[in-house]
């Protein structure tokens, strides 16, 4: 009876354990919010981070060490003392580059349209069929994003499983009356980053991010210069983003997360492919062209 009660016990640590798909560290920072009392930050940070690493997101079964890195940071903007939440919650994933000790940004977003019920101690519940509570719902659908634009990395199209996913939890969200889930509440939302991946018009991009990683980041450590003289290959496919189509969000979090990054590879690399990259980064990204007049020195 005793071997059976371990071998009980050992069998939902693993489930546990086999359920863990992101490793996602959450901050809850409220620097605008008056009070002694911090307890229930601290538990909604708790709970955000069980929510997140406790549950099944990928279709495969992962080791530990392929787990999603993955940043939350929520920003309380009012709080009425009880259970009533505004905030701004701002996303961050990434993945290893293949034979480095580097890991490259994938997703930075931050969505202002976060507001959420919470009391202290309360276990965040979620289902795929009904709209539970609005904390839950922004919770999965970034998971699925941040399980898409994975997956999209190392498989050309790969994330659109997760996409659909993140379809279903945006359709389903719909009929609350939370901002972000539809098209009229703003031009850069859940709504419109959904509706953008899903775009055959943005599809050049979702395919830039598995060469640009796959053909370009991940042969780095072997050999930089051919490694972007690959990425020279793909690079033309930033300057046909089409931005000015309405509700265009998808190339502003592409260059959010990839224009530090692009910067640091073509600043060392000879004049002429500098002065290429540079002018695609100035078509594609030009409200951020500050950044990219490194390339011109």
């Amino acid at each position: 009876m005793k071997r059976l009660y371990v071998y009980m016990i050992l069998s939902v640590l693993m489930l546990k354990v086999s359920a863990q798909d992101l490793n996602a560290r959450v901050t809850v920072l409220s620097p605008k919010i008056q009070t002694t009392n911090k307890r229930i930050f601290q538990s909604l940070e708790n709970a955000m981070k069980d929510f997140l690493n406790g549950r099944k997101w990928l279709g495969d079964q992962i080791l530990p060490n392929e787990r999603i890195d993955c940043n939350f940071v929520v920003t309380i903007t009012t709080w009425d003392g009880s259970s009533n939440f505004n905030a701004e919650l701002q996303i961050q994933s990434s993945r290893p580059v293949f034979n480095a000790n580097y890991t490259t940004t994938l997703l930075n977003i931050n969505d202002k349209d976060f507001d959420f019920i919470y009391n202290e101690g309360q276990t965040i519940d979620y289902s795929d069929q009904n709209f539970q509570s609005n904390l839950a719902s922004v919770m999965a659908f970034y998971a699925y994003i941040i399980a898409g634009i994975d997956n999209d990395s190392f498989s050309r199209l790969g994330g659109t499983p997760y996409y659909e996913r993140a379809q279903n939890v945006l359709n389903i969200a719909q009929s609350s009356p939370y901002r972000g889930w539809k098209a009229f509440d703003s031009n850069t939302n859940r709504y419109w980053l959904l509706e953008n991946i899903n775009n055959k018009v943005y599809e050049p991009l979702r395919g830039f991010i598995y060469d640009y990683h796959r053909n370009g980041m991940d042969l780095m450590a072997d050999n930089a210069a051919k490694a972007r003289k690959a990425i020279d290959g793909f690079l033309p496919v930033l300057g046909d983003v089409d931005r000015q189509r309405l509700g265009a969000m998808l190339p502003l979090v592409f260059f959010a997360a990839k224009g530090d990054e692009l910067v640091n590879i073509y600043k060392t690399a000879p004049a002429q492919e500098r002065v290429q990259a540079y002018n695609i980064l100035m078509k594609g990204d030009p409200s951020n062209g500050i950044k990219y007049q490194a390339l011109q020195k």
